[in-house]
């Protein structure tokens, strides 16, 4: 799955359309400072649930924070859920 980036300075979202042009999937932070973007919003389109997008867009933003050595604050209750559950998020959780 390919997903879009969108960052405007203050907020970003990666996200995934259709072929329509209709968003179906999408995670979303708001910058908090030059280190820190919080993650507070998670959305799945009920026709992809069951499929990991979920997961996947999560994997992105956490790629797009380690590649930009930032942290990310979960305020979105599935990336705070994840965050707990998967030791692996350490290095970008704060």
């Amino acid at each position: 799955m390919q997903f879009q980036h969108i960052d405007n300075t203050d907020k970003g979202e990666f996200f995934l359309e259709n072929e329509q042009g209709q968003r179906i999937a999408e995670i979303s932070y708001v910058w908090r400072d030059a280190h820190k973007i919080v993650a507070d919003h998670t959305w799945v389109d009920d026709s992809l649930r069951g499929q990991g997008v979920a997961r996947q867009l999560l994997d992105t933003l956490v790629d797009f924070a380690r590649e930009k050595q930032l942290k990310i604050i979960p305020t979105c209750s599935y990336v705070d859920v994840m965050f707990r559950r998967e030791k692996s998020f350490a290095d970008v959780m704060l």
